[in-house]
């Protein structure tokens, strides 16, 4: 006998539809599995048997052939089994399965027949969608994660026999995600998120955190140890917008291929993610033997924070061009070609030098010019470019510890940041340009220069600083990025010459070390 179900299986962030066949007939007793299964696949047949003879069922003793099509695709993890357990019976013992037309079934089963959590929930659910499916059946971890999109009805399973109940009529399956547990009561902010409040001193950096999140900008603070670098870096995320609808579930999306299960459906805050500087390019861009997502796809809509820039090895720091340039990552294997989104700000932190004490009026440097410029080149040029702002970050005055408050709260700060966006949002649609390229720091280049056009000082003196700096024409573009978010911010129509100057003060590492050590 032969049965047919549609099942799904994971690549990359994305799950694509697999119709899993079965046939059974007379022969030496056995399971076959063809269609490019790999491991954690081939594996499942094992983890399928058991499942059915624990959930009291009877396992066809017949020679059962699987093919899971298409026969190209790589077949892995281990969300196929359910829909294999499920077609076996159907071919084995007659089980009536058209109820399940459209549906997908996607779920791991555990040797006493329990159907566990996989990843990429979210991802099956939109692919029911755009399959234009009716639904789908998996775990009841996975139902609050896959239930977070209008259109495909899901229902929860918390055992294959559950399933084969329903399926007879017998049990209904639950619709939908179970209840979210309530949150501890007295609850405080996510663990390692600051208030601006909450930063003492500091008034150019805190400035130049608002131009950042109001644009999108990347930035490098610059400063001694224990000048409050880290500090501003977590403030950063409580600048920023909520979410959109579209974002939480891109979000979501990626988290979910590592996460297994979000019991609590769509992510809305957005990620900060902080790795150490030992992290390896793999793990800092995404790839491996799986390519899965690295940080700099986790921190997609969110802030990448790398503090002690420097000491991340070179070639981990330099696979970062094409995520900041393009806001995607792309992974190219003998196999497979995967893309992932990778749109973030990133926050990055250094000392000055390599004692930290260079330009300290406190403290003298104990660095020689050699030093300085070793240790600076640590991050390369093309890197530096791409960071649209250098901000020097003093050390404290003990009358700014001391005060009792400190300047503006996150919410007052994050409330001009979203009129400035939406300022941004609404002149890029004029242009045909999509909200997710609207923002000064990624708009494209021929209608920066429409919008981000300086008045007749401003374009002397953004001349003499490309002459004085010697800067690349990155570097302008960046500068003129800068200079329209602060126009933005001020709500001026055309770009002047104190825009342009703000934006070239964001540049120090571009000055000579002599410079920066004078002032």
């Amino acid at each position: 006998m032969h049965a047919r179900i549609l099942g799904g299986c994971l690549h990359g962030i994305d799950v694509h539809l697999v119709q899993v066949e079965v046939d059974i007939s007379s022969g030496l007793p056995g399971v076959r599995t063809v269609g490019l299964p790999e491991a954690a696949a081939r594996e499942g047949n094992e983890r399928v048997r058991a499942a059915i003879q624990n959930s009291g069922l009877v396992f066809p003793c017949k020679r059962i052939v699987i093919n899971l099509a298409p026969a190209d695709l790589r077949k892995k993890g281990s969300s196929l089994d359910l829909a294999v357990a499920v077609a076996i019976l159907a071919a084995g013992m007659g089980l009536d399965v058209s109820s399940l037309r459209g549906m997908i079934l996607y779920g791991e089963l555990g040797l006493d027949g329990v159907v566990r959590s996989v990843p990429g929930a979210l991802a099956a659910a939109i692919a029911v969608r755009q399959a234009k499916g009716a639904g789908l059946i998996l775990a009841p971890g996975n139902a609050a994660e896959a239930s977070a999109i209008e259109g495909p009805v899901v229902f929860s399973a918390p055992s294959l026999l559950d399933l084969i109940l329903h399926l007879k009529g017998e049990r209904a399956l639950a619709v939908g995600a179970p209840p979210a547990e309530s949150p501890p009561a007295g609850a405080g902010p996510a663990p390692g998120r600051l208030d601006l409040a909450d930063v003492r001193g500091q008034a150019t950096a805190r400035r130049a955190l608002e131009i950042v999140a109001a644009g999108g900008h990347n930035i490098l603070l610059v400063g001694p140890p224990g000048s409050g670098k880290t500090m501003l870096a977590r403030a950063l995320p409580g600048l920023l917008p909520p979410m959109s609808e579209a974002e939480a579930i891109e979000v979501t999306r990626i988290h979910g291929v590592l996460a297994g299960g979000s019991r609590e459906g769509l992510i809305r805050e957005r990620p900060f993610r902080s790795p150490h500087h030992t992290v390896s390019r793999v793990a800092l861009v995404g790839g491996g033997p799986m390519a899965r997502p690295g940080e700099v796809s986790l921190a997609h809509r969110g802030v990448l924070f790398l503090d002690e820039l420097p000491e991340f090895q070179p070639a981990a720091l330099e696979v970062l061009r094409q995520p900041l340039e393009e806001g995607f990552v792309a992974i190219a294997r003998a196999a497979r070609s995967l893309s992932y989104p990778a749109a973030f700000i990133m926050a990055a932190a250094m000392n000055p030098c390599r004692c930290g004490h260079l330009g300290d009026r406190r403290r003298a440097c104990a660095c020689n010019p050699g030093s300085v410029a070793r240790y600076r080149a640590r991050i390369s040029g093309p890197l530096l470019d791409r960071i649209d702002m250098h901000v020097e970050v003093p050390a404290v005055a003990y009358g700014d510890l001391a005060a009792e408050k400190g300047g503006e709260n996150s919410a007052a700060v994050a409330a001009r940041v979203s009129a400035t966006r939406a300022v941004q949002i609404a002149r890029a649609a004029g242009a045909g340009i999509p909200p997710e390229r609207a923002l000064n720091a990624c708009v494209p280049s021929e209608h920066l220069r429409t919008i981000a056009r300086p008045d007749g000082a401003g374009e002397r003196l953004l001349e003499g600083a490309m002459t004085r700096l010697v800067l690349s024409a990155r570097a302008h573009d960046r500068i003129l990025r800068v200079a329209r978010t602060i126009a933005d911010l001020e709500g001026a129509e055309r770009l002047r010459a104190v825009h342009i100057a703000e934006a070239v003060q964001y540049r120090c590492l571009d000055r000579p070390v002599d410079v920066i050590a004078n002032l």
